[in-house]
């Protein structure tokens, strides 16, 4: 039999990789962990914690000017300090980074502050020419955001910069039209932008249910950003004074002190050297694995984003617990993809779970769609004409509820639970024999119509 430096060699620590390797050490595995940048992958240093710290952030402009119609005496003349909330958020991930360094080692797994590539089917070689070997090897190398290729591409930035700037830019255009990039419209918008956002379609946030995307364009529209529909990059020329002239099919120039590419994101398999192992990525670079996230080469697996199945940081968590409990424990762990929530943290918050409603009408033909339009209560008095809406979509034959869809404040809170729910198979006379919470905007879950 041989003899691995390793039972398990786990490239990239980002939530599915720190979590298999952090179980499968627990598990009495001899684990390391390779990373070539900082623990936490991108959900924690770049990505969903400090994403949502800025989404905090950024909803404060409404709320304080909110404050003054329920007796808050808000200064007129408040100010924006960037760089205190930027200080802030950098903090809290370098605390949360310093946490999952410390989960990984006082677990046993050794981690590997170097780039590892794939050189046979079971050994890695790292950065410095050192050579590993392993029983088993995790693939979880995420992803990263994608960059159009075009004259001028160069004068742009991605979701990765956002953090780093020296300051909030005036005027912003943001490319794409998916959660991404809605989220960052939101946050650049109330920190005081002018935002654009430009998309090769007409569709923002494919995925959700149509209804809702719909309210989220209106309100956004009413709040004041820009929307460029069928619109593809030309070119991007730098002007004298800093400032990017973007030019683009079907519509007038945009000049923008800033352009950020929201345009989708790359499974990271470029340079792993799977082609050493025989494994073939495919059409969008993602690495095919089946159910249990085994890859062609028995020895390898693969989660998380560099998969491209649900690029989700719960979803890796799922995906490495099932994997280290798999190959290291007592087995029988499954990952269900089957209703999982999801949600856009734009301003205001979009969240759904299950089938939409076209997905709905294709698959059972028959359905029963209950919905609520409502202005919050705290809208109400804050005079804001902002209106909230929720939607659930029914199977008409066994009234089971199959997708339940939301806009509005905290809809992203309250679909957790929806989730259970919808994930349960209740029906909608479940719902409906379930008391209201008064006054709350969740309550209007159990008294649809």
């Amino acid at each position: 039999m041989p003899d691995f430096d390793y039972d398990l060699f786990t490239i990239g620590a980002g939530s599915g990789g720190t979590r298999a390797s952090r179980v499968a050490a627990a598990h009495g595995a001899r684990v390391a962990v390779s990373e070539e940048y900082r623990v936490g992958g991108t959900c924690v240093i770049r990505g969903c914690v400090p994403k949502k710290l800025l989404v905090y952030g950024a909803h404060f402009a409404e709320d304080l000017k909110d404050a003054q119609r329920f007796g808050w005496r808000v200064p007129d003349d408040l100010e924006f300090d960037w760089k205190c909330l930027q200080e802030n958020v950098l903090s809290e991930v370098d605390r949360i980074n310093k946490a999952y360094t410390t989960t990984l080692e006082s677990n046993g797994a050794e981690i590997i502050h170097q780039r590892a590539t794939i050189t046979g089917a079971n050994e890695v070689t790292l950065a410095d020419g050192t050579k590993k070997t392993a029983k088993t090897i995790l693939v979880a190398s995420g992803a990263r955001p994608h960059v159009p290729d075009f004259p001028g591409c160069e004068h742009g930035i991605t979701s990765n910069e956002v953090f780093h700037l020296d300051a909030i830019p005036k005027r912003v255009l943001i490319a794409g039209a998916g959660y991404i990039a809605n989220e960052f419209a939101g946050i650049f918008h109330q920190l005081g932008a002018h935002v654009i956002i430009m998309n090769r379609t007409k569709d923002i946030l494919r995925g959700y249910d149509l209804q809702i995307r719909d309210r989220l364009l209106q309100i956004s529209m009413m709040k004041g950003l820009e929307f460029r529909f069928d619109a593809t990059f030309e070119k991007i020329e730098k002007r004298e004074d800093g400032s990017l002239e973007v030019h683009m099919a079907g519509h007038e120039v945009a000049v923008v002190d800033c352009v950020m590419y929201a345009t989708g994101r790359v499974p990271n398999t470029d340079g792993l050297g799977l082609e050493n192992a025989g494994i073939e990525v495919d059409n969008k670079g993602a690495i095919p694995v089946d159910h249990d996230s085994r890859t062609t080469c028995p020895s390898i697996f693969a989660v998380g984003d560099v998969t491209n199945r649900i690029q989700l940081t719960p979803v890796a968590i799922r995906e490495g617990q099932a994997f280290a409990d798999n190959q290291f424990g007592k087995g029988g762990a499954k990952v269900d993809y089957d209703c999982v929530p999801a949600a856009c943290f734009s301003h205001p918050p979009i969240a759904g779970v299950g089938m939409t409603e076209s997905e709905a009408r294709q698959k059972l033909g028959s359905i029963r769609v209950y919905s609520s339009d409502f202005r919050p209560m705290k809208n109400v008095l804050a005079g804001r004409d902002e209106r909230s809406l929720y939607k659930m979509i029914c199977d008409a034959e066994t009234d089971r509820v199959v997708g339940i869809h939301m806009i509005g404040p905290d809809v992203a809170e309250i679909i957790q639970a929806a989730a259970v729910c919808v994930k349960a198979g209740l029906t909608k006379a479940q719902f409906d024999a379930t008391v209201a919470l008064h006054p709350t905007m969740a309550e209007e879950l159990v008294l649809m119509r």
